[in-house]
């Protein structure tokens, strides 16, 4: 028992939580108030995708909607308040050693005895020609970042669901007119922000038509869209693309240390628990049914009593 002890505490922390957004945050308030030493990673390269938005109208204690960075921001000062740090850096890999976890960053490496992954997900690519070409250029996959810059312009919209309606409401602060463009012939949108959209004459509906082409030769001129049902394109002038049509996981790194779905979603149990113990995942690169800020919340909070639980058990501490 007591060369157990000497080694966990030489550990640098007891839970290394990849990834600063709400689920990982939520985790490492609940970690750090537990008194586990609690270490949160933030990506240098990759925004969450809360910060991004700019309304969060369905967040619970916030009828009037809280801008989404200024939600985090409150989530990291919880965290800081209970004793969580938090450092900034890309994750390379997570090894694990015979006694440890070893989280390693270009010029850090931290130990651990658990890890809790809230990596979450990055917009998703339609793959269609000019798309990489004309990023940056017209071509953009956040409305918050780049709505400013089309004032008084034309922009389309590439999307059905919430997060599509949202950002096409918040680019008509901005844009003269906002072209929502979706392949189905009815969007899949919650009502009230259908109802919204609707009610805002600065929005135009392109239904049962599919983006084919985006256009431009320094920057975007057009979309071409082709309809599903007549196989008819056209050419709809625009001055920018925005897209939004789902999101892929952040776990690349991940896809040989544990079992992902086909989608590259992590697999777990209802403990947030994966396939390797002691690991941990929470929030939106989990396969689950309702990605939003309220359930990445839930995850984290449910992560992080697991990994307390198995930490408490490599210290013989567990309550029996």
């Amino acid at each position: 028992m007591s060369r157990t002890y000497y080694w966990v505490i030489d550990m640098d922390y007891d839970v290394v939580i990849i990834g600063g957004g709400p689920a990982g945050l939520t985790a490492a308030i609940y970690a750090s108030r537990a008194r586990l030493k609690t270490l949160v990673v933030e990506s240098l390269s990759v925004p969450g995708q809360a910060i991004l938005t700019d309304s969060i109208e369905n967040y619970p204690g916030f009828p009037d909607g809280i801008n989404g960075f200024e939600l985090v921001e409150r989530f990291k000062k919880q965290a800081r308040h209970f004793g969580a740090e938090l450092v900034t850096g890309d994750i390379k890999k997570v090894e694990r050693s015979e006694k440890n976890f070893k989280v390693v960053l270009e010029k850090k490496t931290y130990s651990s005895l658990s890890v809790i992954i809230a990596t979450g997900a990055r917009p998703k690519k339609i793959n269609i020609p000019g798309e990489e070409r004309l990023t940056g250029r017209g071509v953009s996959y956040c409305a918050t970042c780049d709505g400013p810059l089309y004032k008084d312009k034309n922009v389309a919209v590439l999307g059905g669901g919430d997060s599509a309606v949202e950002e096409a409401i918040f680019l008509t602060r901005f844009a003269k007119k906002v072209s929502l463009i979706h392949r189905r012939d009815r969007l899949r949108a919650t009502k009230i922000l259908q109802e919204q959209a609707e009610a805002n004459n600065k929005i135009e509906f392109i239904l049962e038509s599919r983006p084919v082409e985006i256009k431009g030769k320094d920057k975007v001129t057009s979309v071409m869209l082709e309809n599903i049902k007549t196989g008819k394109k056209t050419d709809l002038i625009c001055d920018g693309v925005f897209i939004f049509v789902g999101y892929d996981p952040n776990t690349a790194i991940f896809k040989d240390a544990l079992d992902l779905n086909d989608k590259g979603y992590i697999l777990t149990g209802p403990d947030m628990d994966t396939s390797q113990k002691g690991i941990f995942a929470c929030g939106d690169c989990t396969q689950k049914l309702l990605r939003q800020v309220i359930t990445a919340c839930g995850d984290g909070a449910t992560a992080a009593y697991s990994a307390r639980q198995y930490v408490e058990e490599l210290k013989g501490l567990a309550y029996k």
